[in-house]
């Protein structure tokens, strides 16, 4: 086992089939429960399905960071499903286009910095150091369950984009726009992050988006589910409610993500003037700054 964690080639593979089972499922559960039961409910139970596969493979690996790639994963092959036979309107066009460009740069990030399944992501060791024996159920809850909840109501609304007819507008233009500009965001966020972690010439990143934001990377997390919700509600107004999957994501990010990288980073001398000095996301001067 330990051989396998320490092969990257081994560990890519292990991970790929992984999801390629857990897709498999997921696929299965919903057909088996679509009969007796609206499909919000149908796709629901397939998703949590899929992550509790995903989770007990992680246990069984000692490694959380199996589920890293399922943010990702998780809204391309649910909205390519839900697309298959369906004709090609241009809302449902400009939401495959835009999951489908969030989907593979959020994947090829996390395959580029995949070492292999001996490293997991310093969230989860935090958190399995301060949980102690209380781990296995942060682990499930907090790690797997909340986030796939997260990203379902994420999801959500292209789906009901994908199931039900009407015609484009502005709206729908505006909202594929902001989706361009966050995925922009996050690809030149993430090229920027590289290229300082192979330097790290200063404690912390101050060039190009992050010169006067500390998360533009979760800035550009943040309006991509926005523009999926906008792009949707605009054409089909009656289902606003299904905005409180964006909501969810903004609070999860300024609530959870945000602090626990800032609490993180604060171990660095100068971190209380870096703070002073920038935007929690906005890339933009700060008055503060000289």
């Amino acid at each position: 086992m330990n051989k396998l964690k320490k092969s990257r080639a081994a560990s890519f593979i292990t991970v790929a089939l992984i999801y390629l089972a857990a897709t498999a499922l997921g696929i299965g559960l919903y057909f088996v429960c679509k009969p007796h039961m609206a499909w919000p409910l149908s796709l629901l139970l397939a998703d949590v399905g899929a992550t509790v596969f995903t989770f007990l493979f992680s246990v069984i690996l000692g490694n959380a960071s199996v589920y890293d790639p399922y943010w990702s994963v998780q809204p391309l092959v649910i909205l390519a499903a839900f697309a298959i036979g369906r004709e090609m309107t241009l809302p449902r066009v400009l939401l495959l286009i835009a999951v489908g460009l969030w989907g593979l740069r959020l994947t090829a990030n996390w395959a580029y910095t995949f070492g292999d399944l001996t490293h997991q992501d310093w969230r989860y060791t935090m958190l399995h150091e301060k949980c102690g024996k209380c781990y296995p159920l942060i682990n499930f809850v907090g790690i797997h369950m909340v986030p796939t909840l997260i990203v379902y109501g994420c999801t959500v609304p292209a789906v009901y984009a994908m199931l039900h007819d009407a015609e484009w507008n502005v709206g729908t233009l505006c909202g594929f726009a902001l989706c361009l500009l966050a995925v922009t965001l996050q690809c030149v966020a993430d090229i920027q992050m590289h290229r300082y972690r192979k330097n790290r010439a200063t404690p912390f990143i101050r060039v190009g988006l992050w010169k006067h934001s500390r998360h533009p990377n979760y800035l550009g997390e943040i309006l991509m589910w926005w523009g999926v919700g906008i792009s949707v509600v605009s054409i089909l107004p009656e289902v606003w409610y299904l905005l409180s999957g964006a909501l969810a994501n903004t609070l999860l990010f300024l609530f959870v993500s945000i602090p626990m990288a800032d609490r993180r980073q604060a171990r660095k001398e100068g971190f209380a003037d870096y703070k002073r000095e920038t935007w929690m996301l906005l890339p933009l001067p700060h008055p503060v700054r000289k």
